[in-house]
């Protein structure tokens, strides 16, 4: 058994990594933290009756003495300041849910902050198993994406060497509110919500230049990016339409299924998807067609999971030698 702990335990991510880990044949929790002391079931008492560990106070050291990997469910900046301490010890692996080391430090610093890890962010791989799988299996620090690229880079990837650069994407994205996190927000207020949808940092979002730094690296080339996220009066579940401009002819649905014939989480549809078909798993549903020579891709996935936390644990699965889909839910909650 692997000893895992979660940093930043009392958010949503955190809560569904308990929920993974706690069910998984080779990992075994050992440490919870957060920022307050407390016990995981008054947190969320969903987890009464089936999980009563204590969260304690998160501290790097406790972490690196009491596991052999980390999950840090924390936002940007914290997710660094303990990643940096918890590897300076060289016994314990991590899988970092923040953006710290997803990005380039041009970008990084651009979107986000001053970077102050430069060492391990050289290292870091970027966490999509179906791009960097080789890369995670031999690493030390996995920078885990988030849902909207990760929803929206699948979507791209089996198209790139098809698609006019010139033109680049078109990327349309909703997300339900559990994607905001817990924090209390205006925008995420229930009755802002409720009945309701609206799009956010259009064209300016900062995971426009994580999912165009990743396209134009797979792509070996610059690919022009324009991202417009959308909120949407769901809990949980993300719908992407991603429109490209083809270079050639060819039959979409074969270069679909031929790109993901070996991935076990994408599943090639046959018509447009559906947020209740992945909400609850890990699966990525991908549905595409195209007309007068453009293209449109359609994928969903559950923003919590394969978005954050069920694709940790796949990352984890890999940094430790296991099958990638141990312990992976795979039952939608839909009817």
């Amino acid at each position: 058994m692997k000893r895992v702990g979660i940093i930043g335990v009392s958010g949503y991510t955190g809560v569904e990594l308990v929920k993974i880990l706690l069910n998984h044949p080779e990992f075994e929790l050992s440490y919870l933290a957060a920022t307050s002391e407390g016990k995981i079931d008054e947190i969320f008492p969903q987890l009464s009756g089936v999980c009563e560990l204590k969260v304690e106070v998160a501290n790097a050291k406790t972490a690196s003495l009491r596991c052999d990997l980390v999950f840090l469910a924390l936002p940007h900046e914290k997710g660094m300041e303990f990643a940096s301490e918890i590897l300076s010890f060289g016994t314990t692996k991590v899988v970092d849910l923040s953006a710290d080391y997803r990005l380039s430090l041009e970008l990084y610093e651009k979107n986000y902050t001053t970077h102050q890890d430069k060492k391990n962010l050289a290292s870091a791989v970027y966490g999509l198993p179906e791009l960097h799988r080789k890369r995670i299996k031999t690493t030390n620090l996995v920078a885990n994406p988030g849902c909207y690229p990760t929803c929206s880079i699948l979507a791209i990837l089996p198209f790139l060497p098809f698609l006019d650069t010139k033109f680049g994407v078109m990327i349309d994205a909703k997300s339900g509110v559990s994607g905001a996190g817990k924090s209390l927000k205006q925008t995420s207020h229930f009755v802002n919500v409720n009945e309701n949808i609206n799009a956010y940092s259009p064209l300016s979002h900062r995971h426009a230049d994580e999912i165009k730094e990743q396209i134009s690296l797979a792509k070996k080339e610059p690919i022009s990016t324009l991202f417009v996220p959308h909120l949407v009066p769901l809990t949980r579940g993300m719908l992407v339409s991603v429109f490209g401009v083809l270079n050639e002819k060819i039959d979409e649905l074969e270069v679909l299924r031929e790109f993901y014939k070996d991935e076990k989480f994408v599943r090639v549809r046959n018509e447009p998807v559906q947020v209740k078909n992945v909400v609850g798993t890990n699966f990525c549903d991908i549905f595409v067609k195209k007309l007068d020579g453009k293209i449109w891709v359609n994928s969903a996935i559950d923003n919590l999971l394969r978005g954050a936390s069920s694709q940790a644990v796949i990352n984890a699965n890999l940094m430790c030698g296991f099958d990638e889909g141990l312990g992976i839910p795979n039952l939608a909650y839909g009817i």
